[in-house]
């Protein structure tokens, strides 16, 4: 299965929940898909490297002698990475998403496309834990290309949880798009709740089966628990606030490892997920 961890704001403890479900789940693939911003190998530390795969996106290369600047070629552009004055073509890299349109509406066919590296996705192994990092190029505005190439590198015969972005825009889109289940982890306060409701609106829209973890459970206020009653999303787990925890991971340590009496806590969510994917 393919469970995606996802938060409607940053700071809510899913890289908390992402590494320390993936310690305890025996062989598992976890895959860092904040490709603009990745941490998951602080906490994990991948001991053996199974290789780095470059990301590319297919720019458009304009054959000036062929073209007749005709203007299809922007016409086509969604992104309006392509604009026509007189007699030049202006291509605007940071906008073109390679879909590749202005090639295919060419009259003349003037458009071939060419490479460019936008990032990379590294994948290395502790233990039976393999870990696969999308790692965006500083400077670069799009992610989602470096997370849908993490995502391919995926064996499907191996369970796989995925550590999505903070937010609800296009990275956690493609990160939480085709996953089994989604583990949402929020907080109890306005804030939490508030962005809580924009990640559920997108993961209904998604039509992806969900679940939530209350991470510093016993501060803030009942707004969250009383949300998801009236939604009827389950609550995985409650995790207390503990000084403890955050010591923890404030060095990169695992808490499973470090504090181990909460094995369990995490190991019930994983189960609670499995039964919820699976129609239980």
């Amino acid at each position: 299965m393919i469970l995606a961890v996802a938060s409607g704001k940053g700071g809510t403890g899913k890289t908390l929940v992402a590494t320390n479900m993936a310690s305890v789940a025996g062989e598992v693939q976890l895959v860092d898909c904040d490709a603009e911003e990745p941490n998951v190998h602080l906490f994990i530390k991948p001991i053996e490297t199974e290789g780095v795969i470059p990301v590319t996106l297919s720019l458009p290369q304009i054959d000036e002698e062929k073209c007749t600047h005709c203007g299809r070629c922007a016409e086509a552009c969604e992104y309006h990475a392509l604009m026509v004055l007189g007699q030049q073509v202006l291509l605007f890299e940071e906008l073109c998403h390679g879909c590749g349109a202005c090639s295919f509406v060419c009259p003349e066919g003037a458009i071939s496309e060419r490479p460019k590296e936008i990032g990379r996705v590294e994948v290395g192994k502790r233990g039976s834990l393999r870990l696969i990092q999308g790692v965006l190029h500083v400077g670069e505005p799009m992610p989602s290309p470096v997370i849908r190439k993490a995502k391919a590198l995926i064996d499907p015969s191996v369970m796989a949880i995925l550590d999505a972005p903070p937010g609800t825009s296009c990275p956690v889109v493609e990160t939480v798009k085709g996953a089994d289940f989604c583990c949402l982890v929020t907080e109890p306060t306005p804030f939490g709740l508030y962005d809580l409701t924009l990640a559920v609106g997108m993961v209904k829209k998604l039509g992806v089966k969900m679940g939530v973890v209350l991470n510093r459970a016993d501060v803030g206020d009942q707004g969250v628990r009383e949300y998801l009653q009236g939604e009827e999303i389950p609550l995985l787990a409650e995790i207390p606030f503990d000084p403890r925890i955050s010591e923890v991971c404030s060095r990169g340590g695992l808490v499973v490892e470090e504090l181990p009496h909460y094995r369990g806590l995490f190991s019930s969510i994983l189960l609670k997920v499995k039964e919820l994917s699976s129609g239980g």
